[in-house]
């Protein structure tokens, strides 16, 4: 009887930790689709010509809009990218 209890327990943790995780994943994902989106009209609508290298796509993914926002200026600036 112990060891059911504890093997329903421990089901319910999981199914609890496996929901957060992709909570949190949920929103990753959104953030970086919209650094992708924000970077692609700031090529279209100012004509920045920013190059999607795999470095600047990885920027964008894992930063999001900040990413995006990082970028642009970055190609403002100093002209990287």
């Amino acid at each position: 009887m112990l060891a059911e209890l504890f093997i329903l327990f421990a089901l319910i943790v999981m199914v609890i930790v496996v929901y957060l995780v992709f909570k949190a994943v949920k929103h990753l994902i959104v953030n970086s689709i919209l650094g992708l989106l924000v970077l692609l009209a700031a090529n279209l609508v100012l004509g920045l010509k920013i190059a999607y290298t795999w470095v600047v796509i990885l920027i964008c993914a894992i930063g999001g809009v900040i990413g995006a926002a990082i970028v642009i200026l970055l190609h403002l600036l100093t002209g990287m990218f």
